[in-house]
Parts: C-alpha cells; structure tokens; sequence
C-alpha cells in the first residue's frame, strides 16, 4: 500500500474517533502514532520480525517530535497572555473598562450591547482565550443589560459574541500557534490581528445599532450619563491601554527599534498587569485562582499541541500535504473561489471541533495548498494569484482562518462561548444563547468577505513592519 493511501486511512480512523466523543488531542496522538507504525511496517513489507523495529522507529519519533516544538521559546507567549486576562480582571480592571465604555456609548440604540463588544474587544488586548473574556463578560455585562430591559437571549449572544474577538486582537493564543505552526514571523502575525480585530468589533456595533433601530424593545438606550462622569471613568480604564501600548512597542516600535521580543512583551506585560492587581488588594484566594485557571488551560493547549504535533510529523512522512497542494493547483477554477470553498469548508468543520484542535489538524495539510495556490513560498507579489507575496500571504490567510476559528466559537453544536455564557448564567439555556448569536453569523459573513475583499486591511500594519 503506498503512502498517500495510509495517510488516507489513518485520518479516516481520527476523524472517526473524533466523532465518537474522543478529545482531539488523545485522537491525533494515537492516529499519528498508530500510521508512523504503520508507514514503517509497510517499509519493511509487513515482515512479521520488523514489527518491533517499526515500533521502535515510531516511539522514538513519537516521543522527540512533540518536547522539540513545545519547547519552543514562541510558545512561551501562551501562558503570559492568559495570565494577562485573568490578573486584569481580578485587578478590577475589566469592569472599569466595561463602566467607561457604558458612559460614552450606551446612549445609542443597543448602545449597552454596543458597550459590551468594545469592552470585550479592549480586554481581548490584554487576553488571549477566548473562553476567559466570555466567562468575565457574563458576569458583568449581561445583568445590567437585563437590568434596563434588553432581551436576555440577546444580551447572551453580544457576550458569546464579543468574546470571540479575543481570538483575533493580540495577544491571541490562536495566532501565537498558527505562527508555531506555519513557521512564520509572530510578532507580524499579532501586528496584523489588531485592525481585522478592530473592525470585527465596529461590525458587531454596527449591526447592534441596526437591530436595536427596527426592533425597538430588543435593546433601549440607556441615558443620564453627564460628561463629568464620563470623563471621570477614563482614568480606571488607562492601565489597559497601557499594557496594550506595551506590547505594541515590544512587538514593533513606529519610531525605531521593537523594545524586545514578543515573548518578552507578554511577560512584561504580565508583569505589569500583576503589580496593578497587588495595588487593587488582589487577595491571595484570588491570585491562587489567577494562576490555576491559567495552568489549567495552558495545559489544555500545549496537550492538545503534543497529540497533533505526533500526527503532523506523520503527516509529513506519508506526504498528504504535498498531494492535496497538488491536487488543488490541478483545479480549474479561480484560486480565490478555491479558497472561499476552504473556508467555507472550515465553518462546517468547526461546527464540530474546537477552534485549536480544528486548526491544528487541517494547517499543516491546507496551508502549503494555499501557498501553492499563490505560487509558493518565495513567489513575489507581481508573479502571484493573490497580488501579494509569499509572507503576506501567509499572514492574510492566517487571520482568515483564525477569523473563521472565531467564528466556529459561536456555532451550534459545540460553540464553545455559548456553553460559557450558558454556564456562567443560571436563567439561560444554552439553546437561549444560540438563538441570541445568531445575528452575528451575518456579521461575520460580512467581514470575512471583506477581508477577503480587501486584503490590506490585513496587510497595512504588518507592511510597515
């Protein structure tokens, strides 16, 4: 049996355990594992005596491949960025920054919801887990929007909604790995997440704003607000833009010199975040949470990592990326309608997988069809399909997948933010959460496809880089 025809077969076996109930990490360790023996027991033409050195060729890959790339010095970045989000909202820093966009925006129609996602947004810039902002949002925002008579399945959906934006605006753990694994630049790829993710949020308002206008009871103004007390939020609300301005300069300084390394801007950042949450009186009960929950899902995603890293490797000795980038390129149809299909194929893919495992399983197989697609690697902006080169195509099309990941956060069966805000929230079902995002898979629509459209807005702040 040749390669290609293993390759087939062993992803069949994980898409399957997948579907049984089988964590995707635990699923794409024993596939990737359980094809490496294969592929080497094919080598040696199934002699029944070589079973045991194909064993023995595959633990030891199986046991080197995953320690080399999480050891990553990139990688690093994970644990710092979460650790951000949880001290900021012990550090109060979160409902500061929720009060100060509540007095200058909720006069508008639906301008509480409207609120909310720029709030959202704001702690996306000091967290990067998705799941966190959600949780910290549920809390707060959604029973002052109950409480001034917004409708509670759409208040629900703003939160799930809005949190996904933590997966876009740096510091993005989804981004940090997409980097790891595509082998490109972090720090452009964070860059480039800022103003995608800005304007995901101006979306979300805009489209907030229109539904409060042709439904009036959905989500009333909220007025009374004097410009002293607006003025008098902004000052608890500054110690995030200053992190947030922190990690800029420590990922590119417009005025010379990055300060430092990416990884050194999360942990300065931490830092910084840290000695706020000690000047609030963070308590030691607090800060011992601050730091399990952070354990607890950097743990889940390096774990997830070390499965798919063993399949991946697996990947490449059967040579499944090189025949479907060839099997792509063999089409004939425009490359951009061959890449809307790809992520058309990802909003259906994440109706069923998380947003990690799903990128982590499908990127290192999709992404050299994408490149090829564009001409290559190395191919120059002139010679190319896209109009762009072979390193800004790779960041154009990280933010599309990424955006696509954010998307799937709020999809039904297993929108993981709708379960959070479901959780968090005992007068809401997860049904009632579903319903309440709806809206916001047209908002999204839109804006993939006019990222799709307009690619610098992607590109223009990693350019000038």
């Amino acid at each position: 049996m040749d390669s290609i025809s293993i390759g087939l077969w062993t992803t069949s076996g994980m898409l399957m355990m997948v579907a049984l109930g089988m964590r995707v990490a635990f699923a794409a360790g024993l596939a990737g594992f359980a094809g490496l023996v294969w592929l080497r027991w094919n080598g040696f033409d199934y002699a029944p005596e070589k079973f045991g050195k194909a064993l023995e060729i595959s633990v030891k890959i199986a046991g080197q491949v995953p320690h080399s790339k999480v050891s990553a010095h990139a990688l690093s970045l994970i644990p710092t960025f979460i650790l951000i989000g949880y001290l900021a909202y012990y550090a109060g820093l979160t409902r500061a920054l929720y009060e100060a966009a509540k007095r200058w925006i909720a006069w508008l129609p639906g301008g509480l919801a409207v609120s909310t996602v720029f709030a959202t947004a704001g702690f996306a810039a000091v967290s990067g887990a998705s799941v966190a902002t959600a949780a910290v949002f549920a809390r707060i925002a959604v029973p002052e929007m109950l409480k001034v008579g917004y409708n509670k399945r759409f208040a629900a959906g703003v939160v799930a909604a809005g949190g996904t934006l933590a997966t876009l605006i740096p510091p993005s753990t989804i981004l940090v790995i997409y980097a790891i694994i595509v082998e490109q630049d972090v720090g452009k790829l964070l860059l480039a997440g800022f103003i995608p993710g800005a304007f995901s949020a101006l979306i979300y308002g805009l489209m907030i704003v229109a539904i409060a206008v042709i439904f009036k009871n959905v989500g009333p103004p909220v007025t009374g607000f004097t410009w002293r007390q607006r003025l008098v939020s902004l000052p608890p609300a500054m110690p995030i833009v200053a992190v947030v301005v922190i990690i800029i300069f420590f990922v590119y300084n417009p005025f010379g010199d990055a300060w430092g390394t990416p990884t050194e801007g999360g942990a300065v950042g931490a830092f910084i975040v840290f000695l706020m949450a000690l000047l609030h009186g963070i308590s030691g009960a607090e800060l011992k949470s601050a730091l399990i929950e952070t354990a607890k899902l950097t743990v889940m995603i390096f774990t997830i990592i070390w499965g798919v890293l063993i399949y991946v490797r697996f990947l490449g000795f059967a040579d499944l990326p090189g025949a479907f980038s060839d099997w792509i390129t063999s089409l004939s149809y425009p490359p951009l309608l061959i890449l809307i299909c790809i992520l058309l194929a990802y909003a259906v893919l994440g109706m069923f997988m998380d947003a990690i495992g799903m990128l982590l399983l499908t990127l290192p197989v999709v992404y050299p069809a994408v490149m090829a697609l564009n001409g290559g690697e190395d191919v120059l902006a002139a010679d190319s399909a896209f109009g762009m080169s072979g390193e800004m195509c790779s960041i154009w099309f990280g933010i599309l997948v990424v955006k696509m990941a954010e998307f799937c956060l709020i999809t039904p069966p297993i929108g993981l933010n709708c379960f959070v805000v479901a959780g968090v929230r005992d007068d809401l079902t997860v049904g009632d959460v579903f319903r309440g995002v709806t809206p916001f898979f047209i908002a999204d629509a839109v804006t993939i496809s006019l990222l799709l459209s307009f690619p610098i807005i992607v590109l223009w702040l990693p350019g000038l880089a």
